[in-house]
This record gives structure tokens, sequence and C-alpha cells, in this order.
């Protein structure tokens, strides 16, 4: 029996999430699917996170056991021709330990969160952004994201319906940057060690209303003490959402190109 880990990519906009449901396809039913026909046998894959419904990724990882006879570097490849090329693709594979487990043993996740903000509008752009429409201030809104680095309590940051057993986490990097080719798109990206349900787009939620003048950047540090979901922003809808990148200790092959 091999344990095979699988990078892969996904447009998360026709999907209701990473993890299978009753009323809706998710990702991780299509790709067992998949690798059930591959493989002739009934898969099981275990995701590195659960990504709510409309939520996208750059990156995701997960593995699963198999007794198949396709070349685990060669996984990826067969697994391709079995997936919906315009919502989902594999991106590499390879064979791991036995005690490998793709959530955990991940050591933290970036994430990448886009607002286009401005007056106008644009149905390509609004598929994968949350469109503010006024202008935001991004010195401000990168005052804020420095506030969230360091080891807190995100207990105010987190959605009902958690599983979480603590609610500290390490936030290693969170700024704000526009992009270069597009200027209308400001760009939320974090890092931590692990996240807690709808953490980043409460996050978000919050820095946006520090663009918009809603709330002071200065305001940060004691909304975090407060521990209070109701002192914090609205949560950003999950289209801006992108899981970035999934980084492990040993696994440098799944987690850097």
């Amino acid at each position: 029996m091999k344990n095979i880990a699988v990078k892969i990519t996904y447009d998360g906009s026709s999907f209701h999430g990473w993890q299978r449901q009753k009323n809706g396809i998710s990702v991780q039913q299509t790709v067992e699917e998949a690798l059930g026909e591959i493989t002739g046998e009934k898969i099981a894959v275990t995701g590195c996170s659960r990504t709510d419904a409309g939520v996208h990724a750059l990156e995701y990882v997960f593995n699963f056991k198999t007794e198949s006879a396709v070349p685990p570097d060669r996984m990826w490849i067969a697994l391709n021709t079995k997936l919906p090329c315009s919502s989902v693709a594999a991106l590499g594979s390879a064979e791991v330990s036995d005690g490998f487990d793709a959530r955990f043993c991940a050591k933290g996740k970036t994430y990448v969160y886009y607002i286009f903000s401005g007056a106008k509008r644009s149905p390509f752009l609004e598929r994968y952004c949350w469109h503010i429409p006024r202008t935001l201030s991004l010195s401000d809104m990168q005052k804020a994201a420095k506030s969230f680095e360091g080891r807190h309590d995100f207990a105010g940051f987190v959605s009902v319906g958690g599983s979480q057993k603590t609610t500290e986490r390490t936030v290693s990097k969170c700024e704000v940057y526009r992009l270069p080719e597009n200027p209308d798109i400001l760009a939320l990206e974090i890092t931590a060690d692990a996240f807690l349900y709808n953490m980043v787009r409460i996050i978000t939620g919050t820095v946006a209303y520090v663009g918009a003048g809603r709330t002071n950047a200065s305001d940060i540090p004691s909304i975090i003490a407060a521990c209070d979901r109701s002192r914090a922003g609205i949560t950003a809808p999950p289209n801006g959402l992108f899981l970035k990148k999934v980084y492990y200790e040993n696994f440098k092959l799944l987690s850097e190109d």
C-alpha cells in the first residue's frame, strides 16, 4: 500500500467547498471519483484544509493510500485525464512516508485575498475579487495588517461552527499591497501556523473597514485583545480568497517549485 501526496489547484466557484457535502459537488468528491476511475479502488483522500464554498486554491495538497500500479510521480498526470479541466487540475504527485498526513503534517499556510476597489465594475474581476465601490486607503490598511502579526488569541476572528481546540495562532506575515498589473486590485496576504474558521475573511473585512475609514488602524490591537467577534469587521465574501501555499518540513517537492 502506497501513500501518495498530490498537489492540485482549483477554481472554487462551482464547488461547495473542499469537503464532501450531501447537497452539492465538492472538490474532495471530484478528486476521489477521478482517482477511483484510475485505480479501480474506493479512494478516500485527506486534504490539507477545509476551504469553504466559493474559495479557491492556487496550491492544495492531499494524500491517499492505494495499491495502484500507476507510478506515484505520474499519478498527477493520470489524474488530469479525469478531472474537469475548467475547475481543477493536478500539479504534481509523489510517494510519501506512511505517516504523512496532508492536514496534520502541514507547518503553515499562506492565503491571499483580493479586493477590487473603485466605482467601476468588472464581471471578470468580481468572480475572483471582493468589489468595494470606493477608494480605500492602502497606507491605513497596511498599518492595520501589521497589527495581526505575532502570537495572538484570535477568538474575535472566528465564525460560529469552527472545531478548534484553541483560538491562539501565530501570524508570521500579514501585509497589504497593490497589484502592479492592476492598481485597482489590493491583495491581503497572510501566513500563519494554522487558521481558524473564516479567520482570513474576518481579518480582511476588518482591514477593509480601516481602508474605508470606518475603523482606525490604531484600534486594531485593542480589537484583537478584546476577543469579541462583534468588535471586528464583517466576514468578507468567499470569492476573493485563495489558498496560496502549504508548507511542509520534509516535502519540498510539494510545497515549492
